[in-house]
């Protein structure tokens, strides 16, 4: 069973939750994300299952959007609702203002990630020390906003504004929580998350995420072939080889190849990449054409 299902994580699952749950129905060990999202938030989650765990980390590069609410006047430790309130103050921003602040946390900054996340430093996850009353200095790390457009806007009695719905699409390493907590500093009142919905990651979509029941029921009639996406499917950049059959024990040991070795007659440039299978037509590995040598280098493989 090699290949992606797209899950849409519903509200209190971790993503590691996600992951065990999605073992038990497919009967399957070898599993691992693409993207980790807060328990209290949902949306897309894919999960790479069997061989397509080699994919992982390239499927973490990828773009992604969401859509958020910000809570103003309000800051927690956590900056999200699931923390402890630090401070409470008289929210007096307009919807101007909030526009100005999206439009200046639009581009490239530095974003300082928060305690309360899987960051590990000195071999210890950041969230671990803070729930020991610990705080560190955390060093900005570089993130690019792509889009980051208020939708809607809720109105306190006096006109000011209380909460407003983003959609926002950013890099990867991004916190949509300290997005939100920056724009609350820049505004003067301080904000916090109140909730988040992942809406894409890379190629897939919320409008064709499945939940942990319907993947559930697939099994059970039978369709899993139908909602697992195939390896082959998120390399379609790379231009497709085949070696010739003398050459196949090369390929299955994960060695270089020449270009003599394979069927088709191509002129790559250095770092080109491809996808290469064997004489049956089964995905073996991707590799990287690597000038100096003339050869083509196993960059992942896809054996059992």
């Amino acid at each position: 069973m090699d290949g992606i299902i797209n899950i849409y994580k519903e509200a209190g699952y971790t993503s590691f939750d996600v992951v065990a749950k999605l073992r038990g129905i497919l009967r399957e060990r070898r599993m691992g994300h693409t993207g980790t999202l807060d328990p209290q938030a949902t949306g897309v989650l894919p999960v790479c299952v069997g061989k397509a765990t080699k994919l992982c980390e390239l499927l973490l590069d990828k773009e992604k959007a969401y859509e958020a609410v910000m809570l103003l006047g309000v800051t927690t430790d956590t900056e999200d609702l699931t923390g402890n309130v630090l401070k409470e103050q008289e929210a007096r921003v307009t919807e101007a203002q909030v526009r100005a602040a999206a439009e200046k946390f639009t581009g490239v900054y530095g974003q300082v990630p928060p305690m309360y996340s899987a960051l590990k430093v000195d071999g210890k996850r950041l969230y671990e020390l803070a729930r020991e009353g610990k705080e560190i200095e955390r060093k900005p790390r570089e993130v690019e906003i792509f889009e980051n457009t208020p939708l809607f806007f809720e109105t306190k009695e006096n006109g000011f504004i209380k909460t407003v719905s983003l959609r926002v699409r950013c890099s990867k390493g991004t916190y949509i929580r300290s997005l939100l907590r920056d724009m609350g500093e820049y505004l003067g009142c301080g904000a916090c998350m109140q909730s988040l919905v992942r809406t894409q990651a890379g190629a897939f979509s919320i409008e064709n995420a499945l939940t942990l029941d319907e993947v559930e029921k697939a099994r059970d009639e039978g369709r899993l072939s139908e909602i697992l996406l195939p390896i082959d499917s998120f390399l379609m950049k790379y231009p497709a080889v085949h070696v010739v059959p003398e050459f196949e024990k090369y390929l299955y040991n994960g060695n270089q190849l020449e270009l003599s070795m394979l069927s088709e007659k191509i002129a790559p440039a250095d770092g080109d990449g491809f996808r290469v299978y064997d004489t049956e037509g089964k995905l073996i590995g991707l590799y990287l054409y690597r000038k100096t040598r003339k050869q083509l280098q196993p960059e992942k493989m896809f054996l059992p």
